[in-house]
């Protein structure tokens, strides 16, 4: 595949918005391609300056201090217009993130957008991600993953969306704070089961990195038990479910969480039951699983009379 000489950096007559990779820690991923866009590149959008300027100051790129503009969530749709008009014009743009692969999880996507749309050129100069890092280091399923990004801060909103995803069988993927993380953990429990192979990644790229691997229900007992783990930037990949379960599946599950929050794990298994045609041996098991990774029982009572 060829490409542009590495001096080349807009087409003539119009301007080219550069989509640039940066180091997610270690600076020697930044590639030659990216160091050369961000030192030639007529503005440089940087979701925080003072950041991307200390990036740029560590791996010696020198830049003109009016050439390093803002673009964050909270001013990105209001300075877009102006900026596509800049490229219009034959300025040549490169956006970056704090860390990683710009629009993952980061702004600037209603840039790209309406400079598309625009009719500029759009390019990607790939590179670091933590996704992908963690992803590639997890020892689960890689052919086919589903991103998911941030889940909801608030419990409630978070266990919802995390029990639509439990009949998912790609592998999922997601960006967690460490403040968050223990809860999160208890919750990828309750809502996918606590035999689901999965791996928590930690500060990748740097000095403490760290990868995780076993079941969910280990990874939240270790969590709660080890502060370390909580430390960092964090990536939560768990592996999808299995073959065999279907949408009936998740169907059978939102059934069982309904009467949990009225009735005593066995009877709500013995309805369940009644609802699904399944097993009440099986809601059961599933009940006391959900409500011991929510805290509502003592471990001295734990089991019922079924």
């Amino acid at each position: 595949m060829t490409g542009d000489p590495p001096d080349s950096i807009a087409r003539p007559g119009q301007g080219t918005l550069f989509v640039v990779a940066t180091p997610i820690g270690n600076l020697g991923d930044l590639s030659a391609r990216a160091r050369h866009v961000l030192e030639v590149a007529d503005v440089l959008l940087a979701e925080d300056t003072r950041h991307t300027r200390q990036l740029l100051t560590a791996c010696g790129i020198e830049r003109a201090k009016g050439a390093l503009e803002s673009l964050h969530e909270h001013n990105e749709a209001g300075r877009v217009p102006v900026l596509v008009e800049r490229l219009l014009g034959g300025a040549s743009m490169a956006l970056v993130s704090d860390a990683g692969t710009p629009l993952v999880s980061d702004p600037g996507g209603v840039l790209v957008a309406a400079a598309a749309a625009a009719g500029v050129e759009v390019v990607a100069v790939p590179g670091p991600c933590a996704a992908i890092a963690a992803l590639s280091v997890a020892a689960l399923p890689a052919a086919r993953f589903a991103f998911e990004g941030f889940l909801p801060p608030k419990a409630s909103a978070r266990r919802r969306a995390l029990e639509a995803m439990a009949g998912e069988s790609r592998t999922l993927v997601f960006y967690e704070a460490p403040h968050r993380l223990v809860e999160t953990l208890d919750d990828l429990v309750a809502a996918l089961g606590g035999d689901r192979p999965a791996a928590v990644a930690r500060e990748l790229t740097k000095k403490f990195e760290t990868v995780y691997r076993s079941s969910l229900g280990a990874l939240a007992r270790q969590a709660s038990a080890d502060a370390d783990m909580a430390r960092g930037e964090i990536v939560i990949v768990v592996q999808g479910a299995p073959k065999a379960a279907t949408a009936a599946d998740a169907d059978a599950d939102r059934v069982l969480r309904a009467l949990l929050e009225e009735l005593p794990a066995s009877q709500a298994a013995k309805l369940a039951a009644q609802i699904t045609g399944r097993p009440r041996k099986e809601f059961y098991e599933r009940a006391l699983r959900l409500k011991e990774a929510a805290g509502h029982f003592p471990d001295d009572q734990r089991r019922e009379p079924i």
